[in-house]
């Protein structure tokens, strides 16, 4: 097994190559010093927006930081992180779920312009409360994409009367251009493979 270990000259090198590498990124990190409410954009084709949306919604209660939850589009089916959240952290986490399921089940354009309006004057009310340090408005980019919601609305709120500090996490597929213009991180899932494409049906504890 000795044999295998790289010799003495060629750690020195490994260690050289890893001591710049660290100089320069603290270097780097010694620039950033700024700090500032985000616009967070999860968007794309690809699984894991909202899985990833709830990781930072945990990240922020392990830090004593309020979040909200405002869903839109999904309906009142049970889902894991809700169950979660609401079970575990409800000093921390407040979740709204106002939509009425998938426009393919609903099959009522009224009624889902209306649940999308109705969540968005929450999200509103969420994200003006100083108490909230972040709040995700959960598959808002298809209620916007389907001209649900007033875009240019969506989009002036958060740059004009989002508080300094607060943190908006938006998902959902197709972001409009003008979300992404404001967002200060864009993230695009894409598909490689997907379960669903070989008949395998949703599982529990993966997508709810």
């Amino acid at each position: 097994m000795t044999d295998d270990l790289p010799a003495a000259e060629d750690l020195s090198r490994h260690a050289d190559k890893k001591a710049k590498i660290k100089a320069a990124r603290d270097r780097m990190m010694a620039e950033k010093t700024g700090e500032k409410g985000l616009i967070l954009v999860l968007t794309g084709p690809g699984k894991g927006k909202s899985s990833s949306a709830f990781g930072m919604v945990m990240r922020a209660i392990s830090h004593g930081m309020p979040v909200a939850v405002v869903q839109f589009i999904k309906g009142a089916m049970a889902t894991g992180e809700r169950d979660f959240l609401l079970q575990h952290f409800p000093d921390l986490c407040r979740f709204h779920t106002m939509g009425e399921g998938f426009t393919w089940e609903t099959q009522d354009l009224a009624r889902d312009i209306a649940a999308a309006r109705r969540g968005w004057e929450m999200a509103k009310e969420m994200i003006l409360d100083p108490a909230n340090r972040l709040v995700l408005l959960d598959e808002i980019n298809i209620a916007l994409r389907y001209d649900y919601l007033d875009v240019a609305d969506v989009v002036s709120f958060l740059r004009d009367h989002k508080p300094p500090m607060t943190h908006v996490l938006l998902t959902g597929r197709n972001a409009k251009p003008e979300v992404i213009e404001i967002a200060d991180l864009v993230t695009e899932m894409t598909v490689v493979k997907h379960p669903f494409r070989a008949g395998i049906k949703a599982q529990a504890g993966i997508e709810f």
